[in-house]
């Protein structure tokens, strides 16, 4: 497994979590008042300076686009047994799962639109816009955009563009009116799905040198910027709770021992930039990885109820 750091006008960047999808701007947040019913964060003036900085994170984590492409890169076959049963959405009538499972929806839409599950990603997009009804953001997922997958439905790349746009409006509309930690939920929600699919496609008669595990060991790297995004928000009990839940799969995660040769520099003509190689060796166990299977599917049960 490889870690690649790119260096490209000054900026230097995580090449395993390049955001793939994600791009646009953000703008200001309003001021709200805090209620106790909703994810809303009031207007205090300390979480508003983090979240900015939140942006930053928002961007190195892979979005669910991503996580399924690593997926379907890694070859794992298509299972729709492990995505989140549509039938589920009648359960969800809090902004906390709405917007967790806002999230799991978008990566499970993911995940089936790569492997061209023509009816699934129709009713995972629907499943998506009733969470966003829900949450009050159904304008970030709109009417056209449903009639241009269907219309599309047999073509990739337009729905790889649909849902990359629909995740992406989601979380800004959120962050925008002032719901950064109903924003971070969705986020933490897609991530967390994305890792309980990947942990339970892995065959264990094949583990060693499995690219699935490849892949999943990479967010060992990336739960620390969840935390931190999370953190954002800390002081609303659902928020905690949720810390709380991921918190126990770093524990997991820091089973796992990294070690990293020394960097060396590498010119790319191409591009014109240097590339930092560095081989990253991984200690991970086969008892290790079934605890962090069961410990995310646990964790994910409880998202999904």
């Amino acid at each position: 497994m490889k870690l690649l750091l790119k260096i490209s006008n000054s900026i230097l960047a995580l090449a395993v979590f390049a955001a793939l999808m994600l791009a646009g701007c953000r703008s200001g947040v309003k001021d709200v008042k805090k209620d106790a019913d909703t994810l809303v964060t009031g207007a205090n003036a300390a979480v508003y300076e983090d979240i900015k900085q939140a942006e930053k994170i928002f961007y190195t984590l892979p979005s669910p686009l991503e996580s399924a492409m690593l997926i379907k890169s890694a070859g794992a076959l298509f299972d729709d047994n492990l995505l989140n049963p549509i039938d589920n959405t009648r359960n969800y009538n809090t902004n906390r799962s709405m917007a967790l499972n806002l999230g799991i929806y978008t990566t499970d839409l993911s995940f089936a639109s790569l492997y061209d599950q023509t009816q699934l990603i129709i009713n995972y997009m629907n499943a998506a816009k009733k969470m966003a009804d829900g949450l009050g953001i159904l304008d970030a997922i709109l009417e056209e955009d449903i009639n241009k997958l269907e219309e599309n439905i047999h073509n990739t790349e337009v729905i790889m563009d649909i849902v990359s746009q629909t995740y992406l409006n989601s979380n800004s509309y959120l962050e925008d009116n002032g719901q950064p930690a109903v924003a971070a939920m969705v986020l933490a929600g897609g991530w967390l799905e994305g890792l309980y699919i990947s942990t339970q496609l892995v065959d264990m008669k094949d583990f060693n040198g499995n690219k699935l595990v490849g892949r999943i060991i990479d967010q060992k790297l990336s739960i620390d910027i969840l935390i931190d995004l999370l953190s954002s928000s800390k002081g609303h009990p659902a928020i905690d709770e949720l810390i709380g839940q991921v918190a126990k799969v770093k524990t997991v995660f820091d089973k796992i021992t990294l070690e990293t040769s020394p960097i060396r520099p590498e010119y790319d003509q191409v591009t014109n930039t240097t590339v930092l190689k560095s081989e990253v060796r991984a200690d991970l166990t086969p008892e290790v990885f079934k605890e962090l299977s069961e410990t995310v599917a646990a964790i994910r049960s409880n998202l999904i109820k």
